[in-house]
């Protein structure tokens, strides 16, 4: 399959979602427009290739994940800048929440980390999917007396 196919078959799979509810929050997470063109662009420019690939392929198990998490691992709040500078010269702000969750998948050998964001009093929106860290060296997955998580 080419790039273009693997996009369009990540684009169906995205958009069929709609909303998932996420035990941890206790509420719908939605897939809207913006968390589908973060998989394509970071700080405006677009990604590699290979990492919109990565992105894609990786989609599944953050679906998955999302319908699985039962533990947090990371939560962030920030404010951060709305629009264009206004007629007064400063900038709206609004205040946005991060939350973080990682799964790891045996079959594959690989840990994920999958972010949902909210900005404001907004909707919680899925953000991001992306390897949570490569499991080489040091690090172990060990596959005896663990459950499979299907």
């Amino acid at each position: 399959m080419d790039f273009k196919q693997k996009k369009q078959r990540a684009k169906d799979l995205y958009k069929s979602q709609k909303q998932i509810c996420n035990p941890y929050l206790d509420c719908n997470i939605t897939f809207n427009s913006d968390g589908f063109h973060h998989l394509q662009f970071s700080a405006r420019r677009e990604r590699k290739k290979e990492e919109q690939l990565l992105k894609f392929n990786l989609l599944p198990l953050a679906i998955n994940t999302i319908k699985k998490a039962g533990t947090l691992q990371e939560y962030r709040k920030q404010l951060i800048t709305i629009g264009k500078k206004g007629k007064d010269g400063f900038f709206k702000t609004k205040e946005v929440e991060y939350w973080g969750f990682s799964s790891i998948y045996l079959k594959t050998q690989i840990k994920i980390r999958v972010i949902l964001k909210r900005i404001g009093d907004g909707k919680i929106t899925f953000w991001s999917v992306m390897p949570d860290s490569k499991l080489k060296g040091g690090q172990k997955l060990y596959l005896k007396n663990i459950k499979d998580e299907k």
